[in-house]
């Protein structure tokens, strides 16, 4: 068709199928060109991630270019805007291609209309074929699995294990930061045990523990145990403090203030007894026995008090005195050191106990506070002007001098204005390169049992590929190529080298991406890290990498009972990645079959970016309730 022999309207769209086309193209050739450059790469993948690496790198190629312009133009010739382009590139730019040549009738060129491996039908199914591979077959009512992390006291608890199993909890998940190969054992006895009776298949993945950047110990505060009444608006007890007396071979409770003493004596009391005592203010204070068990006795109090080790108590019934006998040894109290904008902090090489500053009559810092940290690489590769952050985020500072053993820090941000800084709190340092391998000596050692139980091993704070070169050469001398791998991405760096991370890790399949958005959120702000997780599944589509959304997901729920708002939509937007993570908690049972719930509803509207337009019954007049 001739633009002069056309209509001024159709001389336009011509022009705009022109336009387009050229666009295109330009796409498609840069996207084909990009395979030279990472021709040194595709060499070292295993054949089965051969074209998913060709893929990603036709992802890449059109994504370091703008085609927002583009995208409009195509939606408005009613042509596909490439927005779900990422599992399968070349087809999705070819079949574009093919329709504005059919439009302008122009002949197809041969390349354009050549078919490659990665076409709408195998690009999805590579990525559930991976999926598969290391996360399991998914379940028959949806298409995303659940990982449950595991608390400690599921080792002794395998009525819980089995309920889990049987309510869709498709990998266990094991944390090697905590607990010990001892309780790791008696957790995957107890998940075989309930595969075995529900006949049911349960993953289990590992979780190295990687090099966790800390606080180091506080200076201990006094040894004294102290408890209060509550009290309303007149100052009138309206419940009274609870305090157990245990022997002092009984373990303490962290929820009541606990005290030890000597077992004979507690082995003489009833309910209706007492013990009276004056504690560290001269004061005469009584502890009402309600309740007595083997080792212990429950108390309560109307007055808050304050006792130390030695301090003398006296067991009463009714106006008798029958038996005298001591506090035992307390624990010290958990200190902190409190930092507000503008205060200086100096982070030491070690593990000295750190401490608040110290002031001068006149309110001014004679030494300022430091707290320590462990690792030598931090020291050696922060910079003047880097930021810092403690706590997930809770404190943020800058370093403003930088020493062999020190960084002198400038707090520039404290949550609610004054901040506690505790022991064994998270140090982030986004923009710091830390030469930091990513596997300690325990995770090498850890490494030994994963590859005797595990099916998956997840990498902690991975950053560079030579991490993964670590990894790939320790499965290599445990023989353990069963062994899938997990990817934590936590970082800034993690995320800005994420491709060569994925085609790194594409030497041994199966393998996996987790979004671990915690130390991620911090790394690159909470303003960014909406962006960021959506730029990490993009990627990983294009890769045919499964991902794992984790990260306090249903966190309310799973430690208080009760989900907000906020958390059941983040929980529906896991439905995008092939599986997601829940934390331990009290409720956890409960958060599991809350979450099997939201993502099979929410599956019937989504698959990854694309909405699913099933029959809506709120279009219908006079629809059936809500929960029909």
């Amino acid at each position: 068709m001739k633009v002069e022999q056309c209509t001024e309207r159709e001389a336009s769209r011509v022009t705009q199928f022109g336009q387009s086309k050229s666009g295109v193209e330009q796409l498609w050739r840069a996207a084909l060109a990009a395979e030279q450059e990472f021709g040194a790469e595709f060499e070292l993948v295993a054949p089965s991630m051969r074209e998913s690496a060709v893929n990603l790198v036709h992802y890449l190629a059109v994504r370091r270019h703008d085609v927002r312009a583009l995208q409009d133009e195509l939606a408005r010739l009613g042509l596909s805007s490439l927005g779900r382009m990422e599992a399968h590139v070349i087809a999705s730019l070819q079949a574009v291609l093919r329709i504005l040549y059919t439009l302008l009738q122009e002949p197809i060129p041969p390349d354009v209309a050549e078919e490659l491996p990665v076409t709408f039908d195998t690009g999805p199914a590579l990525l559930a074929q991976h999926a598969n591979a290391i996360l399991g077959m998914s379940p028959q009512d949806r298409r995303t699995r659940i990982m449950v992390t595991m608390p400690g006291e599921v080792a002794d608890d395998p009525d819980l294990i089995r309920a889990l199993v049987e309510a869709g909890m498709g990998i266990m998940r094991v944390n090697c930061a905590h607990d010990s190969p001892p309780v790791w054992e008696r957790m995957v006895k107890h998940l075989r045990e309930a595969e075995r009776e529900l006949g049911k298949r349960c993953l289990i993945s590992f979780d190295l523990a990687g090099p966790k950047l800390r606080t180091g110990p506080i200076t201990p505060g006094p040894v004294v145990v102290n408890w209060r009444p509550a009290r309303n608006a007149l100052g009138q007890v309206t419940q009274p403090a609870r305090v157990r007396l245990v022997a002092h071979d009984n373990p303490p409770d962290p929820n009541v203030p606990t005290i030890p003493v000597e077992a004979t004596l507690l082995n003489r009391a009833k309910p209706g007894d007492s013990f009276t005592f004056v504690d560290t203010r001269d004061r005469k204070r009584v502890l009402h026995v309600v309740e007595v068990r083997p080792g212990e006795c429950l108390c309560e109090a109307d007055k808050h008090a304050f006792v130390v080790p030695g301090t003398r108590l006296t067991l009463r019934r009714e106006k008798s005195s029958i038996g005298t006998g001591e506090v035992g040894a307390l624990a010290t109290l958990e200190q902190w050191i409190a930092l507000r904008v503008g205060d200086p902090l100096e982070v030491v090489h070690g593990e000295a106990p750190g401490c608040g500053a110290t002031y001068d009559d006149d309110g001014h810092v004679i030494d300022p506070a430091f707290i320590s940290c462990a690792l030598a690489e931090v020291f050696s590769g922060a910079r003047i002007g880097d930021p810092i952050l403690f706590d997930d985020g809770k404190l943020r500072g800058v370093i403003r001098d930088v020493a062999a053993d020190r960084l002198r820090v400038e707090i520039t941000g404290a949550a609610g204005g004054m901040a506690k800084l505790r022991s064994e709190k998270g140090i982030n340092l986004p923009d710091t390169d830390l030469a930091l391998p990513a596997m300690t000596s325990k995770d090498i050692g850890d490494l030994a049992f994963v590859a005797k139980y595990a099916d998956a091993v997840a990498m902690s704070f991975v950053q560079r590929p030579r991490d993964i070169d670590d990894l790939l050469r320790e499965i290599g001398k445990l023989n353990a190529s069963h062994l899938g791998i997990i990817l934590k991405i936590e970082t800034k760096t993690a995320f800005s080298r994420l491709p060569d991370l994925l085609l790194s890790a594409m030497r041994h399949p199966p393998i996996a991406v987790m979004i671990a958005r915690g130390d991620l959120g911090v790394e690159v702000g909470f303003e960014r890290l909406s962006e960021v997780q959506e730029e990490i599944l993009w990627l990983c589509e294009a890769a045919h990498v499964p991902v794992i959304w984790a990260t306090q997901v249903l966190e309310s729920l799973a430690k208080g009972g009760l989900p907000s708002r906020a958390e059941v939509s983040d929980a529906a937007m896991g439905s995008r990645a092939e599986c997601v993570m829940l934390n331990k908690g009290p409720y956890i049972l409960e958060t599991l079959e809350f979450l099997s719930d939201v993502l099979e509803r929410i599956e019937e509207h989504h698959r990854k970016k694309s909405a699913l337009l099933r029959k809506l019954q709120v279009a219908i007049r006079n629809p059936p309730k809500l929960d029909a």
